[in-house]
């Protein structure tokens, strides 16, 4: 992948990331007869966040190098 197609590819990743975190407190804010099965969803949302959380840091430490001091 180009750098280009890094960067867009970033930006999708964190994009998706915001939805998920919205869609987290969503679901966390209703509470329904379904305790349970909200529960679920949320837990795999959250570790679908997670997943991207690790792919953004692994595309962002590509792109912005360290700089040795």
């Amino acid at each position: 992948m180009t750098e280009e197609e890094l960067r867009k590819r970033l930006e999708m990743l964190k994009v998706e990331h915001r939805d998920l975190d919205a869609a987290i407190d969503a679901l966390s804010s209703v509470a329904g007869p379904n305790g349970t099965s909200d529960q679920l969803q949320i837990a795999r949302l959250k570790k679908r966040k997670l997943k991207l959380k690790d792919q953004i840091s692994l595309i962002e430490d590509y792109l912005i190098p360290d700089i040795i001091a």
